[in-house]
């Protein structure tokens, strides 16, 4: 296949350029910069500019764009930066795949689209949308895949949870603190954390792209989920380091602001029942697994 990737130099696109090449497949990555090889063709999202030779001959369009939800405080500005940084370049995408014929088009959304404060109940692919900020942000993001999906382009929404990644993201962030014994739980440790390992995040889209039956959303998530208080103690055992610590909810609003409420003090419950129905068998299907695989030490998965 000749795949055309957009966002390629995140965490998940950097891993799944590697992916593909090794799978025998032809990438071309769309960049904002000056092309640095004959791969990389020249796009501007905001002026809804994409050289006409990226999507030529294409079999399929991969879009990863979106700025980082915990990169700083949300301020207005931010969360407008979070919004353009998804739904224009989806925009963008969308009408190009149709004026180039593409057949299909995976696009980045995310797990946040049921809304954080789900408590106990499980959400599946079925479920509806929830409130705030980031389902609002979701919905409105896979709403710009309309006009491909109007034209018949197969159309697959990669509500993805946390990735776990010895590599970056969150873990980058968690293990130094855990390693020297500043690990905790935050607020009551009861909210849903939901995750997804590397591997199986790259796994799930390359399972995607091959298998023509499967479009509509689909929940890039590991299949036994887990609270916040039990991620904690795995990421613990894992790096074998006490976690004795409990970051109050009140410290993290004052630190973080909405963030805190949306992402972090809140999270769905949710399944990846369209992966398992369509046959996708998980790499690391435990917490466990999947931290000791990003920290390289998966002898000590439970």
């Amino acid at each position: 296949m000749k795949v055309v990737i957009a966002g390629s130099s995140g965490l998940i696109g950097t891993a799944l350029v590697a992916a593909l090449h090794r799978d025998g497949h032809d990438v071309a990555r769309l960049v904002r910069r000056n092309p640095a090889g004959p791969d990389e063709f020249v796009w501007d999202p905001a002026r809804a500019h994409l050289d006409e030779q990226a999507l030529r001959g294409a079999d399929a369009v991969v879009n990863l764009c979106g700025a980082s939800i915990g990169r700083r405080r949300w301020t207005g500005s931010f969360k407008q930066e979070l919004r353009d940084s998804r739904i224009t370049p989806t925009d963008v995408l969308a009408d190009a795949v149709v004026a180039a014929g593409v057949p299909v088009l995976l696009n980045a959304s995310g797990v946040h689209y049921y809304g954080g404060d789900t408590g106990d109940r499980v959400v599946d692919e079925a479920s509806s949308s929830g409130s705030g900020f980031l389902a609002t942000l979701c919905r409105d993001w896979e709403a710009a895949t309309r006009p491909a999906i109007a034209a018949g382009v197969r159309t697959v929404l990669l509500r993805s949870a946390v990735v776990l990644s010895g590599s970056g993201g969150m873990l980058s962030i968690l293990q130094p603190l855990y390693s020297v014994g500043l690990g905790g739980r935050l607020g009551n440790g009861r909210q849903y954390t939901p995750w997804i390992s590397i591997a199986d995040e790259i796994g799930a889209i390359r399972f995607a792209l091959g298998n023509d039956g499967l479009s509509g959303p689909i929940n890039v998530v590991g299949p036994a989920p887990v609270t916040n208080a039990e991620f904690n103690r795995a990421l613990g055992r894992a790096l074998h380091r006490p976690t004795p610590l409990v970051l109050p909810a009140f410290v993290l609003h004052t630190l973080i602001g909405e963030f805190a409420q949306e992402a972090i003090l809140h999270g769905p419950r949710a399944i990846p029942t369209a992966l398992e129905e369509a046959g996708y068998q998980f790499l690391h299907p435990t917490i466990g697994a999947a931290l000791g695989a990003a920290v390289g030490r998966p002898g000590d998965a439970r």
